[in-house]
C-alpha cells in the first residue's frame, strides 16, 4: 500500500512540477516583452513568477525524496523504511530551507541563505551523478536503467543551477530598469536573459521526458 501511495504521489508531483514550469515560462515571457507596462506592474508580475518558482523547487525536492523512497522499497537502495524515513526528513529540512531563502531573500541573511541553497542544489546533482557512476561500476547493485535515471536526475539539478546562471544578465538589467528606467539596451538584455534561460529549460524538460520514459519502459 505504501509503494502504491508513493507512486501516485510521484506522478502527481511530476504534473505539479511541469504545470508550474509552464506558468513561470509564459508569465516570464510576457513580462520581458511588456515594455509598455508601468515598471511597478511588471515587477509585481515578476514577484508572482518568483513565487510560482518556489513550487517548482518544492516539486524537485519532493521528487528526489519520493524517488529515493520508491527505490528503497523496491530493494534498489538499502535499509528499506529507514531510507524512506531519512528521505522524508531531508525533504522536510530542504523545503524549510527553500522557504527561508524565499522569505528572507531581501534581509541581511539573504546572501548567506542563497549560497547555502546553491550549494545544496549543486551537491545533490553531483551526488546523483556519483551514485550513477558507482552503479555503472557495479559498486552499487542497481539496474542499468535506474543508473541512467539517476544520472539524468542529477543533470536536472545542475540544469536548475544553469538557469540561475543564465538569468544573471536578466536580473542585472532588471535592476538597471528599476533604478534608471527602460531603454533599448536594457530591454534587449532582459529579453536575451529570457532566451538563454528558456534554452536551458527546454534541455531540462528533455531530461524529464527521458526520465519518464525510462521509468515506464525500464529497459534491461
Amino acid at each position: 500500500m505504501l509503494i502504491e501511495t508513493l507512486l501516485v504521489a510521484h506522478i502527481v508531483v511530476l504534473g505539479y512540477w511541469l504545470g508550474a514550469d509552464l506558468v513561470i515560462n509564459s508569465t516570464y515571457r510576457y513580462v520581458c516583452w511588456a515594455r509598455n507596462l508601468p515598471f511597478d506592474e511588471r515587477n509585481k508580475l515578476m514577484d508572482h513568477v518568483m513565487h510560482v518558482d518556489q513550487h517548482v523547487r518544492y516539486a524537485l525536492v519532493l521528487q528526489l525524496a519520493l524517488g529515493s523512497s520508491l527505490a528503497a522499497l523496491h530493494g534498489y537502495l538499502p535499509y528499506g523504511l529507514v531510507t524512506v524515513a531519512l528521505a522524508a526528513g531531508v525533504a522536510v529540512a530542504w523545503v524549510i530551507l527553500l522557504e527561508l531563502v524565499f522569505r528572507l531573500r531581501t534581509s541581511p541573511w539573504g546572501p548567506l541563505l542563497d549560497r547555502i541553497d546553491l550549494l545544496a542544489w549543486v551537491s545533490a546533482g553531483i551526488l546523483l551523478l556519483l551514485m550513477s557512476l558507482a552503479a555503472f561500476a557495479q559498486w552499487i547493485p542497481m539496474p542499468r536503467w535506474l543508473a541512467i535515471k539517476l544520472a539524468l536526475f542529477g543533470c536536472v539539478f545542475l540544469a536548475g543551477v544553469g538557469i540561475r546562471v543564465a538569468l544573471k544578465t536578466f536580473f542585472d538589467a532588471w535592476q538597471e530598469v528599476a533604478q534608471h528606467g527602460s531603454n533599448d539596451a536594457r530591454e534587449a538584455s532582459i529579453q536575451s536573459g529570457y532566451r538563454r534561460a528558456t534554452v536551458v529549460l527546454l534541455g531540462l524538460w528533455a531530461l524529464i521526458g527521458s526520465i519518464v520514459i525510462l521509468s515506464v519502459w525500464k529497459p534491461n
